[in-house]
């Protein structure tokens, strides 16, 4: 009986030994498995921080980029302003205005032509901050002719007047007047033909009429 007795307590301290280590190792595998996650989540979170200030020295980079490659550009309006401005000019009192963009340099610059009357103005304008690198100014004669056309006009047997050429050129363009025309008589391949251009609402037309017809030979448009 006493051995029965002894045989059943040392079982019953063999079990608890066990059960111990085991609840050891549960809890043991627990910490690791946590500190695995820990772990991760420590690491996703320093790579999420990495990426932010990536971004961050990217757009910083782009920024520092743009600003100091001279990429600003006022636009054809302000352009067009501050040649208005340089000439003394209203924009209201300018006609055959044109306004493109060139290079000059390897400086990117707006190419603005107006007229005032008989005057021509021709400006190049910076497009980064509006300065005005060049400018040209001539008077035309007020007919629009020169010491050649006066000529070769009074001695042209033609059938079609500069005047009839003119209502034939405007009558394609709605809205244009005569203070947007420029027009010549030439003498090419054996013909007359009056030769000129329109330069309405930023838009220039280049034409050719026949003299003794009134046929236009030549049209175009070319835009901004």
């Amino acid at each position: 009986m006493k051995r029965l007795t002894v045989a059943a307590i040392i079982a019953v301290m063999a079990a608890g030994v066990f059960t111990g280590c085991g609840n050891r190792g549960t809890a043991q595998m627990n910490s690791a498995t946590a500190n695995t996650a820990e772990s991760r989540n420590s690491a996703a979170a320093d790579s999420a921080q990495s990426d932010d200030h990536d971004d961050q020295n990217a757009a910083g980079t782009a920024d520092q980029t743009g600003s100091n490659s001279g990429t600003q550009d006022i636009g054809e309006d302000a352009a067009l302003q501050a040649a208005l401005e340089a000439a003394g000019i209203s924009e209201a009192d300018a006609s055959r205005v044109r306004v493109s963009m060139d290079r000059d340099d390897g400086r990117v610059v707006y190419d603005v032509r107006f007229d005032v009357d008989q005057t021509e103005y021709d400006y190049e304008v910076l497009a980064s901050d509006g300065q005005i690198v060049s400018s040209d100014v001539e008077r035309r004669d007020d007919d629009g002719y020169d010491d050649d056309d006066r000529s070769r006009g009074s001695n042209a047997d033609v059938a079609v007047s500069r005047e009839e050429a003119i209502d034939i050129a405007l009558a394609k363009v709605s809205g244009a007047t005569e203070n947007d025309i420029r027009i010549e008589l030439d003498h090419d391949d054996g013909r007359y033909k009056y030769e000129g251009d329109i330069i309405y609402e930023r838009v220039e037309y280049d034409f050719e009429i026949d003299a003794n017809s009134g046929d236009i030979l030549e049209w175009s448009e070319e835009r901004d």
